[in-house]
């Protein structure tokens, strides 16, 4: 055997070696096609939303929001100045939509039957905690996340997303670099760490360049949580201290800041670890992503397979159920793919209204515009053709909408 361990020994060691270098040169070399496409000195936004695009987020016909825009623009001090466009059409950013929503709701103040344009929860609902996942990558799990994030900001919800995935992909589509921008004990683990070096989590939470949204970032640190929590579980440290059993640490750390927000969006990494149970028991409903391909949905039979073990592991544990829904999102759909539309038609066979009505296209306007770390609410539908764009927003809207729907029946609401 020790014959065997030394002729292997300069193998093993070639290979960290080669490791090593491969990953500081990649490492480098995405900093720098970062640094390209996107400054240090820049600022992510939001495109501009024409009149039309914003009349439909407010819920107003265009005309009356022609009404309000100028009655804004002739007040005193109102600072409200959108800009031109093409054709001298105004646009909207997304700082004028959330000055005309808050206009709008101070507005109706007062009336008989007030309509609300700021869409916090109201006294008694509960605070909604998605956490999107899948046991395999590539399905999408990031781009949903990103995007509902956004569009539910867009609509006046107060949100918070949390990156709970290593990669951090999410986090640089939010402008938050994991190599550069993300130190230690920045992420959620600076938060549910079991040492003396725990945060509270207001200081590891970020704004974003979106009013109501805000992120907490992740990095290759949250990995740490996988490592520690074997050994203190094994030492029972959670019992001779007090503290919270570790499926439950990040349920408690979004109590903290509860009052803040009314949906929590977790996009959750493609494992079923620790941080994966601790973001299942905080969740008040679970979006499963699924691309409509055989391996992918014999991926996710064993993901659900497991999953089920673990609820039952975790409820036996202690764990609490406050799931309101869970759907599965059919993600990166060809309509014209003949062998896509039959597992659609499967799935929906057998798991009925648990599968989403809207699908998420396939789209290279959402491909396109990830090679930038950008979303599609971000980049300019100029960078693409009228029917590409347009067909990839439609698609994005329609999901959410009906995301949005599935949150306002668990708060009551319809």
């Amino acid at each position: 055997m020790a014959k065997i361990a030394e002729a292997n020994s300069p193998k093993i060691s070639a290979l960290r070696t080669a490791i090593r270098h491969d990953a500081s040169t990649l490492s480098a070399h995405l900093q720098a096609h970062q640094t390209r496409v996107f400054p240090p000195h820049a600022r992510k936004t939001i495109r501009s939303f024409s009149p039309s695009e914003v009349a439909k987020l407010l819920g107003l016909a265009e005309g009356y929001l022609r009404t309000i825009v100028s009655d804004l623009e002739a007040r005193d001090g109102s600072n409200f100045n959108p800009q031109s466009g093409p054709g001298n059409r105004r646009i909207y950013s997304i700082d004028d939509i959330d000055k005309l929503r808050k206009h709008l709701e101070d507005s109706t103040k007062g009336a008989r039957s007030p309509r609300r344009y700021v869409q916090h929860r109201r006294e008694g609902e509960e605070l909604q905690v998605i956490a999107v996942m899948n046991f395999k990558g590539g399905s999408g799990k990031t781009t949903t996340s990103a995007h509902l994030a956004q569009y539910l900001a867009m609509r006046g919800y107060r949100v918070l997303a949390i990156d709970l995935d290593p990669q951090a992909s999410l986090s640089a589509l939010f402008g938050n670099q994991p190599e550069v921008h993300v130190g230690d004990n920045e992420t959620i683990y600076g938060a549910i760490r079991y040492d003396a070096e725990r945060r509270p989590m207001e200081e590891v939470i970020r704004q974003t360049y979106m009013p109501g949204l805000d992120l907490v970032p992740g990095n290759l640190e949250l990995m740490e949580f996988e490592h520690t929590t074997p050994r203190m579980l094994m030492m029972e440290q959670q019992n001779r201290t007090g503290d919270s059993l570790f499926f439950s640490r990040i349920e408690t750390v979004i109590e903290q800041v509860e009052a803040d927000y009314d949906v929590v969006v977790i996009d959750c990494p493609p494992q079923l670890g620790f941080l994966t149970m601790s973001a299942i028991t905080a969740a008040t409903s679970v979006l499963i992503t699924v691309h409509p391909q055989m391996l992918d949905v014999m991926s996710m039979n064993q993901f659900l397979s497991m999953t089920s073990d673990l609820l039952d592991q975790l409820h036996d544990a202690g764990a609490p159920d406050r799931h309101k829904w869970m759907r599965y999102l059919i993600t990166r759909f060809e309509p014209t793919d003949g062998p896509q539309n039959q597992m659609v038609a499967l799935l929906r066979s057998m798991f009925s209204e648990n599968v989403m009505v809207n699908p998420m296209l396939k789209s290279t306007a959402i491909s396109d515009a990830g090679l930038t770390n950008q979303t599609l609410f971000e980049v300019e539908r100029g960078q693409f053709t009228k029917s590409t764009y347009d067909r990839a927003l439609e698609s994005i809207n329609n999901v959410n909408a009906e995301i949005e729907g599935l949150i306002k029946a668990a708060w009551g609401r319809v």
